[in-house]
């Protein structure tokens, strides 16, 4: 028997084509760039092969970002680049238009707006951060309200392109670090295991997705006072806090006991030497909000040392490689200790971490 004849049209519901999203200048001469250059700060010019010229300007935002606030930005757009508008990785706003005589203008109106123009070239970019308080299920501090803290500090270092090189920081909320690698990244540390509510676990959670979410294997079922529950292997338990959003009755937060830990050197890009993970140089900073000043202290003794020992081109970690580790405390103030030591050494120590053509 045959089928029915299909008398609808199929209507795809999934994200449409970033395609639709670009400027016509970009559409046209999409990966046929001649040169690019940064007349200031804040400004890209690309040129492209057919001739054509586009300039794109590059504001920093809270990244919590309002509809009223959304708005406002699209205002901008409409008025200065034909309507077109996109967000980066590190929460910038860029505005892009083929017409020079916008650029001053908008840069104005931005800077009228709250919205700092710059974060590019040889400067501080904006920070890569988890969403800390505002809807992460596992945060042991607000990454956002410390990220407030550090760009407040570092204000101008955004603003201008006084670096040996780019420098990328992040902040991660919890030790699982959804930040990732960066020149300087602030993680959080859960520095004991949970505390476990025997009364409430049975009743609010799920056991197998609790025991699940341990990536170390650290939880296990036990029976207390007749009722199902679960208990931690404390010799096992990496503190990282992952079973709190399975289970809220294993509660690891403390004021006291969540502590703050400072990391270098990390780099994700094969320009001028391979990707590399991170270093800590700083721990057991204490987590303090609203301005977390002993965080902002120590990053700005990183910045400093390496803003006035830094060679051009030179990363964070491709400093820091150069001068030595020793050299560095000396350099920053800051102190090393035991805890410090890397003793991890379940992978080979280079990984295979280039993407560079071997023969």
């Amino acid at each position: 028997m045959s089928s029915p004849e299909k008398k609808w049209k199929t209507v795809e519901s999934g994200p449409h084509s970033y395609e639709e999203a670009l400027h016509p200048v970009v559409r046209k001469n999409y990966g046929k760039w001649k040169y690019h250059e940064i007349p200031k700060p804040g400004v890209l010019k690309h040129v492209a092969e057919s001739g054509d010229t586009i300039y794109t300007v590059r504001a920093g935002t809270p990244r919590q970002d309002t509809v009223d606030m959304l708005r406002r930005l699209c205002d901008v757009a409409d008025k200065f680049s034909d309507g077109y508008l996109r967000f980066t990785v590190r929460n910038n706003v860029e505005f892009l238009t083929p017409n020079e005589a916008n650029v001053e203008p908008m840069i104005k109106e931005l800077e009228e707006m709250g919205f700092p123009v710059g974060g590019t070239g040889m400067c501080v970019s904006s920070v890569s951060h988890t969403q800390g308080w505002l809807h992460c299920d596992i945060p042991a501090t607000d990454a956002s309200g410390v990220v407030k803290s550090m760009m407040d500090t570092v204000y101008n270092e955004f603003k201008g392109m006084q670096m040996p090189n780019k420098v990328r920081l992040s902040t991660s909320c919890c030790a699982i670090n959804c930040g990732g690698q960066a020149d300087i990244a602030v993680v959080v540390k859960h520095t004991r295991p949970p505390r476990i509510n025997h009364d409430h676990l049975a009743t609010i959670c799920e056991l197998p997705k609790a025991v699940a979410r341990c990536p170390v294997a650290a939880i296990r079922p036990t029976v207390i006072n007749g009722k199902r529950s679960l208990m931690v292997d404390e010799a096992k338990c990496i503190c990282c806090g992952a079973c709190f959003g399975a289970c809220p009755a294993m509660e690891i937060n403390h004021p006291e006991h969540s502590k703050f830990a400072i990391w270098v050197g990390g780099k994700n890009s094969n320009a001028r030497s391979k990707p590399s993970t991170m270093s800590i140089v700083a721990h057991n900073l204490p987590n303090n909000p609203p301005r977390w000043p002993e965080v902002t202290e120590v990053i700005g003794k990183i910045l400093t040392a390496y803003k006035e020992g830094g060679r051009p081109w030179e990363r964070v970690g491709e400093w820091i490689n150069r001068i030595g580790w020793k050299r560095f405390f000396e350099e920053t103030g800051l102190t090393f200790d035991d805890d410090m030591i890397d003793s991890y050494r379940h992978a080979r120590t280079t990984f295979n971490q280039s993407a560079h053509v071997r023969f």
